[in-house]
């Protein structure tokens, strides 16, 4: 599901990177592929300097879909973006994907909190944050860090994991499945 970022994948993600439904919202954008290969080596470079974490998402295949990062650690926390391609929206790999990558970051990176700042007119990827149960809306629970992403322009909302949440729903997930059991 994931794995660490490896240039020779940058050309297979630049094709789905470009799409117009993905490349607006992504991050860490490139205009050709020799770009986003150059971008992909950054991106592992600041991963071993520790200011982040860069995954990239597989399918059942292990085929590159999309990437997952958390960006800009400070103080045991970061900020988290994913995106897919467009053929893979829908699918359940963005949740999958998620709780694979923070279960990492928690368990063995030592973050805290992750936040998401999400474009108030990104309907898709808030509707998919207020589905997470582990998601809190944190406008109000940070607001200088709030006020930090929307200086400018009041562009995003943002959304926190708590370490504590992710677990309290991990834990509540592993009882479920053995009841199941």
């Amino acid at each position: 599901m994931l794995k660490k970022r490896e240039l020779h994948e940058a050309g297979q993600l630049f094709d789905l990177l470009i799409h117009p439904e993905v490349y607006p919202y992504v991050r860490h954008k490139a205009e050709t592929s020799d770009e986003y290969y150059f971008l992909t080596k950054q991106l592992i470079a600041l991963e071993e300097q520790g200011t982040l974490i860069t995954r990239t998402i597989l399918d059942e295949w292990q085929q590159p879909i999309g990437t997952i990062n958390l960006c800009d650690i400070q103080n045991s926390t970061g900020f988290l973006a994913t995106w897919l391609g467009r053929p893979f929206f829908g699918k359940g790999y963005n949740y999958r994907a998620k709780e694979a990558f923070l279960t990492e970051i928690f368990f063995e990176h030592g973050i805290e909190a992750v936040f998401m700042k999400i474009r108030k007119s990104n309907h898709r990827s808030k509707k998919a944050a207020q589905k997470l149960s582990y998601v809190s809306q944190a406008n109000q629970l940070y607001p200088d860090v709030y006020t930090k992403l929307n200086e400018l322009e009041d562009l995003y909302d943002l959304y926190v994991i708590q370490k504590d949440q992710f677990l309290f729903y991990s834990y509540q997930k592993d009882q479920l499945t053995e009841k199941e059991a």
